[in-house]
């Protein structure tokens, strides 16, 4: 339960394991709020170890605009840009040369100098499609499909791994920031030859902040969002997608080929083909030429039918609100490294209305969760204990602490806040200071 507030449940809302509640706040309670927050200021910080330290910004080379969601890494450690095309990348100790690759662009391999890591401004160029690569647009769509599926074996790790990971979650209400909460988390997988019921998500550390101001009359409560890592891991978790009852219910077509890390893909499209009684999704497979493995995956659920879209999304409401789904879309990327294709960064986002009764105009809502895995630890790996793991069932609200501490992540690789998140994030805490 957030601080300083009695909570009546509003509604629940899920997808992919992901569980959203959105509450009315009632009744304030100061005395609480001060309390919490004198706790934690006595929380001493941690001494860190130095840090090479790398961060700039990835713009297009053409247009200059910034690009988001750009992989930028150094040996097994990575991070992804924001949506201003900024990024931070701590190491322990200096690199060589920072990776930089994003899709339809050439990678970069960017040599590092002492004393130069900071205020990058990095441009890349947009990679062209050769005509020979144009070509393939014959290829057989479903039956490639079908190959890249029987080589997931192959393509991707046959034993236990623990993958690092930084997570976040967000809800805005119309354009404001309404609730944040992220953290880094642990991510057991077992081998890709077996299914997703082993594996574990466990939370090392974490922080959230929902907005205390009475005018926003609505809080946001997100369940389950970390387990994402594996239900939407949709390579190894095959029973939602990629499976041959699923595949049956849609139409492929060969889409233009695209670079991703240099290596030129195949792209599928994927449309809703026929009547189920369910909601199916429009998207995109990118498949690497060269060794079938899927490398990227984009869906969006198809809102024709409202109400099959409502009932992919909604649990639960009170009586006399309408749900009105607007958007469902999924971006699971994998990266290619020593041989081994794993995932590498995944993004959900949620829109859609409420319309009360009595009430002129509906209010609209956007959640986002999106993680991205930092670093990973392929040998002598330990299984997360049932006890110590997050489950979906689990609140992430309620396993974190308050943000406070402007240094938190200090020690630890994060996707960085764009500066509109930035900004909502100091407002929310000078506000809840003030109360």
């Amino acid at each position: 339960m957030p601080f300083g507030c009695f909570l009546h449940e509003f509604f629940l809302y899920s997808f992919g394991g992901l569980i959203i509640k959105l509450y009315l706040c009632t009744k304030t309670n100061a005395n609480m709020k001060r309390l919490w927050l004198i706790i934690l200021m006595m929380v001493p910080l941690t001494v860190l170890a130095q840090q090479t330290v790398i961060s700039g910004v990835v713009v297009d080379g053409k247009t200059g605009d910034p690009l988001g969601q750009v992989s930028v890494s150094a040996g097994k450690v990575s991070v992804v840009t924001n949506e201003d095309g900024a990024f931070t990348l701590k190491l322990e100790k200096a690199p060589q040369r920072v990776r930089i690759s994003h899709l339809g662009y050439k990678t970069r391999q960017l040599n590092v100098s002492a004393g130069e890591t900071e205020g990058l401004n990095i441009r890349l160029q947009p990679a062209a499609i050769q005509l020979q690569e144009i070509l393939v647009m014959n290829e057989d769509p479903r039956g490639l499909v079908e190959a890249a599926i029987a080589k997931i074996p192959e393509n991707y790790s046959q034993k236990p791994e623990l993958l690092k990971g930084f997570y976040r979650e967000t809800a805005m209400k119309r354009r404001h920031y309404i609730y944040v909460a992220e953290g880094v988390e642990d991510l057991y997988k077992t081998s890709y030859s077996r299914g997703t019921a082993r594996d574990r998500v466990a939370i090392v550390k974490g922080r959230r902040l929902l907005s205390q101001k009475q005018g926003d009359t609505l809080g946001v409560k997100v369940m389950g969002g970390p387990v994402q890592a594996v239900i939407m891991d949709i390579v190894k978790n095959r029973e939602f997608l990629l499976n041959r009852e699923e595949l049956d219910a849609y139409r492929f077509t060969m889409g233009i080929p695209e670079y991703i890390n240099d290596r030129p893909q195949y792209v599928v499209a994927m449309e809703p083909n026929g009547v189920t009684d369910y909601a199916l999704y429009h998207g995109k497979l990118y498949i690497d030429m060269e060794r079938l493995a899927f490398t990227r995956i984009e869906l969006d659920l198809d809102m024709k039918d409202r109400d099959k879209a409502t009932r992919t999304m909604l649990v639960k409401k009170p009586f006399g609100v309408k749900f009105k789904p607007r958007e469902l879309s999924s971006v699971v990327d994998y990266r290619y490294e020593d041989g081994v294709t794993r995932i590498s960064y995944l993004r959900n986002t949620f829109r859609f209305n409420c319309d009360w009764k009595k009430r002129l105009f509906a209010t609209s809502f956007t959640a986002t969760c999106e993680m991205v895995v930092t670093d990973s630890q392929t040998e002598n790996v330990q299984p997360i204990a049932s006890r110590g793991s997050f489950d979906s069932r689990d609140a992430y609200y309620d396993k974190v602490e308050y943000f406070l501490d402007p240094d938190y992540w200090n020690q630890y690789n994060i996707i960085e806040p764009s500066e509109s998140l930035d900004k909502a994030i100091r407002k929310l805490v000078s506000t809840y200071r003030r109360n």
